[in-house]
């Protein structure tokens, strides 16, 4: 497999009805500062220390990347290292946007991750690419609840129930052929189907759901029968870093990464731009 030269960061806004943005009287979660530095810059900035990637598409309103972001951002932006792509009413279709949108570049591989994810280090994203199984379509990063728990037991995740361990997701991704374009439409059609226990089903499939529910489906067996129904080989790799877990959804998480920082300065470290 490739190793990917490009990322996606995903940096939708809710506005200022956002949680985080307004315990904080921002108008973009991505603003908020964490450790005296805005959780994109951290992200940013993480991401281009990264010996493998040299080109950043950041997903966000144009208009507001011009104005809202601080002058390290917008010189990447006036330089080509950062590439706007406006983005859509969901994570899965702004992901598809890009996907099909990339023609002067090479889409594939393409890491994606998000903004809110302000304790991402270099380390991180160097294990998801160097432990990415070869022969994958689309890698994800989860972290297991021992290795969560061991370091932040009072932290709350959530954690999906597999048997024999939890998992919590990440936010980081690895698109490496063009068969991720599936799994994006995948995904777009769980979003639509969430809130429809029956269309669900008959998208995922009852057994595995069933499985799933009573806690009886490993993680292995999950990927694999996804892998089936989709058509793509789907890969994992089991992060061990309790902070690839921890984003910023809610103000107790804000708290709790401003702890972690204050607490852990081989995290609390932030490239410049």
């Amino acid at each position: 497999m490739d190793r990917p030269r490009q990322a996606l960061v995903l940096a939708g806004s809710r506005g200022p009805t956002d949680p985080v943005a307004s315990a904080v009287g921002l108008p973009h979660k991505a603003l908020v500062p964490v450790g005296g530095i805005p959780m994109l810059e951290r992200v940013v900035s993480t991401l281009f220390a990264s010996p493998d990637i040299d080109h950043i598409i950041l997903c966000t309103d144009p208009d507001f990347a011009r104005h809202g972001f601080g002058s390290a951002l917008t010189r990447a932006i006036d330089e080509g290292r950062i590439t706007l792509a406006s983005p859509k009413p969901s994570p899965s279709q702004s992901v598809a946007h890009v996907l099909d949108s990339l023609v002067e570049r090479p889409a594939y591989p393409l890491l994606i991750t998000t903004a809110d994810h302000p304790l991402l280090t270099t380390p991180i994203v160097e294990h998801l690419i160097a432990n990415a199984p070869p022969s994958s379509d689309f890698v994800v990063g989860l972290a297991n609840a021992t290795t969560i728990k061991r370091s932040y037991p009072d932290a709350i995740r959530t954690f999906y129930r597999f048997k024999g361990q939890g998992y919590s997701g990440c936010n980081l991704f690895l698109a490496t052929t063009p068969k991720a374009r599936q799994i994006v439409d995948f995904w777009q059609q769980v979003e639509r189907h969430r809130k429809n226990p029956l269309r669900l089903v008959a998208t995922v499939g009852m057994l595995p759901l069933l499985q799933f529910v009573i806690g009886q489906l490993g993680i292995d067996d999950a990927l694999a029968h996804l892998s089936k129904r989709i058509g793509v080989n789907i890969g994992m790799v089991d992060m061990p870093f309790a902070e690839a877990a921890i984003d910023v959804d809610k103000p107790s998480d804000l708290d709790l990464v401003e702890t972690i920082l204050s607490t852990k300065p081989n995290v609390a470290q932030t490239p410049s731009l």
